[in-house]
């Protein structure tokens, strides 16, 4: 069982707008031709950022478009947020604040032996970091800049450095590159 922060990023190390949109992903890959396929099925449960879950809200028209569902996951999803937000019909969603450490192990729990995803969210990723429950980053890097956004990951991190585990071609558009994490 894997904590993974599984993600895409701009050359210039965004993962969305300054708004929160990914849209300048979608023209890059084909989801199909990517490792997610393989990645969602190894998943039991997934911790989300509120800015993912506010895109897929406002995006709710295009994932059903796209999944057939106005909500792409069959996993439960803890979204951290300070805040109320609205329900999605037939979602399995926890909505929670706090320590990541107390909540890990009831994702744990939940994902019965599968992996935990962080889904969006550099700074939900930091947090799990710094806990020392991160195992691995995924990051699928796009070839666009977006001068400005959110980033992949918000923290300097300089010892123990992330270990490259594999670099893998996706098409004319996209690139993927697989880090071990080591616990600080």
């Amino acid at each position: 069982m894997k904590t993974q922060y599984y993600t895409a990023s701009s050359l210039d190390g965004f993962i969305a707008t300054d708004d929160h949109s990914i849209d300048w992903l979608f023209p890059l890959a084909d989801i199909n031709q990517s490792s997610y396929p393989q990645f969602i099925e190894q998943i039991g449960a997934i911790a989300m950022g509120l800015g993912t879950y506010e895109w897929l809200l406002r995006n709710a028209d295009a994932v059903m478009a796209e999944m057939g569902s106005p909500w792409p996951y069959a996993q439960p999803v803890w979204v951290f947020s300070h805040r109320t937000l609205p329900a999605i019909a037939g979602a399995d969603i926890h909505y929670v604040q706090g320590d990541v450490r107390e909540l890990h192990a009831q994702m744990c729990s939940a994902a019965a032996g599968k992996n935990i995803w962080i889904a969006g969210g550099g700074e939900l990723a930091v947090q799990f970091y710094d806990a020392g429950l991160l195992d691995e980053m995924i990051i699928q890097i796009g070839s666009v800049t977006l001068g400005s956004g959110r980033p992949v990951f918000p923290r300097k991190v300089l010892s123990p450095a992330f270990k490259l585990r594999s670099a893998q071609h996706m098409g004319e558009g996209m690139v993927e590159l697989r880090y071990d994490v080591e616990s600080l």
